[in-house]
């Protein structure tokens, strides 16, 4: 199975792939552009005013900061 379509996959059943959306940040197979993607999906599929919405906006929080972080520098004038 490719990559992208692993993605895919969690992307239409996060909850079959991962036990919490912390999960999600542990999963080394993907980057932050695609741990957001799967993150998003799962956002949309959370019920409205429940713990595990909550949860993944949260998590999909930190995945942006962490990504908002990592990015270079502006180059600076020399």
């Amino acid at each position: 199975m490719s990559k992208r379509k692993l993605v895919d996959d969690m992307k239409q059943n996060p909850q079959r792939f991962y036990r919490t959306p912390a999960d999600v940040i542990r999963d080394r197979r993907f980057s932050d552009a695609e741990r957001i993607e799967i993150l998003v999906a799962w956002k949309s599929l959370a019920e409205p005013e429940t713990a595990e919405l909550q949860h993944v906006v949260e998590t999909l929080r930190e995945v942006e900061r962490s990504l908002a972080n990592a990015e270079p520098p502006l180059a600076q004038k020399q």
